[in-house]
């Protein structure tokens, strides 16, 4: 299909509905099906979004603020880590997934709304997403991936309708900054969280802090190596992560992958 078509498929499937809840973490593809969600009928759509203390504060807040400038209903839940996936398990993300569409689904309940939408897209199933069993299971529907788009279609589009979110950077939540079966606290979250945000303000963006007890491993995208080990630039690093608690600062030489703290056995 072309471009076109997939947009013209998208808006076929949220006219179908009688209503639906999106599921909106802040992300370039949940904020742009609630955009478009808005052009069908906002009255239809509500946005929910679900705050944990594994998700950054930005993107909570982001979420709210687009919906109101797009005139979309928006609640949000806000719970605590489950304990499911305080021990950081493998299967996390579908833990905490099953956890999230069933807050989700309460709301919908309180509505009277019987669909869920998400924003997973056609590219998603070729990665790692453990979470897609979980929407399976609770019947979440997933407009963007029926459709047909692409993560790089879906920028395009949000580009064409002037949307900032078109240049959003990707992110996932903060649990994948530890290895698996690491106890984790909202407090290391939050020091983890402030650290990344430390990085961005110095410039390197798409940056991960992975934390291993004492130690920040840095991962970088390649090209942003060099410019951290320059003195200066280093120091400030250093400086910083250690006045969050960290004893030991190091850089990835491998630099910035998906997945790097998954169990490979």
């Amino acid at each position: 299909m072309t471009l076109r078509e997939k947009q013209n498929k998208l808006k076929e499937i949220l006219y179908d509905v009688e209503s639906a809840i999106i599921a909106l973490s802040g992300g370039t593809d949940s904020s742009f099906l609630v955009s478009v969600a808005s052009t069908v009928g906002s009255n239809k759509f509500m946005a929910v979004t679900v705050n944990t203390p594994y998700m950054f504060a930005s993107e909570v807040i982001e979420a709210a603020t687009f919906c109101r400038s797009v005139g979309m209903k928006h609640r949000e839940i806000t719970f605590g880590i489950p304990d499911s996936v305080t021990g950081n398990p493998p299967d996390r993300c579908y833990l905490c997934k099953t956890v999230v569409i069933k807050a989700i689904r309460n709301v919908a309940a309180d509505e009277k709304i019987e669909t869920i939408f998400d924003g997973t897209n056609a590219d998603d199933v070729n990665d790692y997403r453990p979470g897609m069993k979980a929407l399976e299971e609770q019947k979440v529907r997933s407009p963007l991936l029926e459709a047909g788009l692409t993560k790089e279609d879906i920028r395009a589009l949000a580009r064409e309708a002037g949307l900032e979110i078109s240049e959003k950077l990707s992110n996932t939540c903060l649990l994948t900054r530890f290895p698996h079966d690491t106890f984790i606290t909202p407090a290391e979250l939050r020091k983890a969280e402030k650290a990344e945000i430390c990085l961005a303000e110095m410039g390197f963006t798409a940056s991960r802090i992975r934390v291993h007890g004492e130690i920040a491993r840095i991962e970088l995208r390649k090209e942003q190596i060099s410019r951290i080990i320059e003195e200066e630039l280093r120091d400030k690093v250093i400086s910083a992560l250690k006045g969050l608690g960290y004893k030991y600062i190091t850089i990835d030489l491998e630099g910035y992958r998906s997945g790097s703290m998954n169990k490979t056995s």
